[in-house]
């Protein structure tokens, strides 16, 4: 299946003249990041194939948060006959009670603490319910999907963890809450972050129930593909090296972005279409499908960043622009950037055009959310 890169697609008729644009070849896009990463590898868009107290997180919060952002966002756009509010509160309980359960406080208490309050802190829980909603859109059942689910969530929050660390982005707030080493140390909150990164593969692997052997490695494989050197990891060294520099263009900003924040959304889509019994062809229009809401979830960060007080956000607002990182709206300009983000919704709902559309509506509505989301 060739991999259209939707960014070049845009950018072909909406960007400025000046701005570099990428080769392609066979459905690839090729560009060579700037000083300091001299050797030259090619840049390609991931194919088929990848890539002191601790918190209990209540129905009670999810309630409450919920509401509060269902009041002041009424821009999110709902099917019809799909109670979008009523899914995210039920499929965020699912998921916070399976969590709770997967992260006992047992010795050493210190780091089982630390794991707790950072992963039990509340969030939204985006991705286990993108995992959860493509496993029951192929016909599998949310119990089939929850290991899977815990497992991107754990990742996610291994990965806010680390992002927090004074050596990454040194940031003291994180949902509303001091960062994890703020609260524990720098020591153990490395060693939190390790530890929910080895527990997401032994949980997902041991915890799946009625899923066959080769689909569970299958799902092994995705997983270590998303948040290894390939998937995450490259996206925070480039990004890391990245800062201060003057020439970005939109094909390197498109590599931070795809392998620092679309690669787990996709992950998750695609591990809970596996999971679901999925066959190859489903698996490939949602990965596109996810590969879209995942840069659609980073443009509307980056406008978030700059748009919102760190009230609003819950975490420290304005960092980009301190640390003078390149971000869509600084290279496209903030309605440049919401355009782009009203394509890539559109773009990632017509993936979605041969599936059943009752079952189609959690992830259209989760589409609708991230775009009008406030924080």
């Amino acid at each position: 299946m060739s991999l259209v890169n939707p960014i070049a697609t845009w950018y072909q008729t909406n960007s400025m003249n000046n701005l570099p644009s990428s080769r392609y070849r066979s459905g690839q896009v090729f560009s060579f990041l700037p000083h300091p990463l001299k050797n030259k590898l090619p840049i390609s868009f991931f194919s088929p194939k990848p890539t002191k107290n601790f918190t209990v997180f209540s129905s009670i919060s999810i309630s409450a948060i919920l509401a509060k952002e269902q009041e002041e966002d009424s821009k999110i756009k709902e099917e019809p006959t799909f109670n979008f509010k009523a899914y995210m509160f039920e499929k965020a309980s699912s998921v916070n009670r399976a969590l709770e359960n997967a992260v006992l406080l047992k010795e050493p208490v210190m780091i089982h603490e630390s794991m707790r309050y950072s992963l039990l802190a509340g969030g939204k829980r985006v991705r286990p319910m993108l995992c959860i909603a493509a496993c029951e859109l192929v016909g599998g059942e949310e119990s089939t999907a929850i290991p899977a689910a815990c497992a991107v969530e754990m990742i996610h929050t291994m990965s806010l963890i680390h992002d927090d660390l004074p050596c990454m982005d040194n940031d003291d707030l994180r949902r509303g809450k001091p960062t994890n080493h703020k609260v524990f140390g720098e020591n153990v909150a490395v060693l939190a972050g390790d530890a929910l990164l080895a527990l997401s593969f032994e949980h997902m692997s041991t915890a799946t129930k009625g899923v066959s052997s080769d689909r569970i490695v299958r799902m092994v494989v995705e997983l270590a593909k998303c948040v290894g050197s390939e998937g995450l990891v490259a996206g925070q060294v480039v990004d890391i090296y990245s800062e201060g520099l003057s020439d970005v263009g939109l094909d390197h900003l498109e590599y931070i972005h795809i392998h620092k924040t679309a690669v787990l959304l996709e992950a998750s889509v695609v591990l809970g279409a596996i999971s679901g019994g999925a066959n190859d062809e489903e698996i490939a229009k949602l990965r596109k499908f996810a590969r879209c809401i995942g840069l659609l979830f980073q443009v509307v960060d980056d406008i978030l960043d700059v748009t919102k007080s760190s009230q609003e956000l819950g975490k420290t607002a304005g960092k980009d622009l301190v640390s003078d990182k390149m971000t869509y709206p600084k290279l496209l300009g903030i309605e440049k950037s919401r355009e782009f983000a009203e394509k890539l919704n559109r773009d990632a709902r017509e993936q979605l055009a041969g599936f059943d559309p009752e079952k189609a509506a959690p992830l259209i509505a989760l589409a609708n959310y991230i775009s009008y989301r406030n924080n």
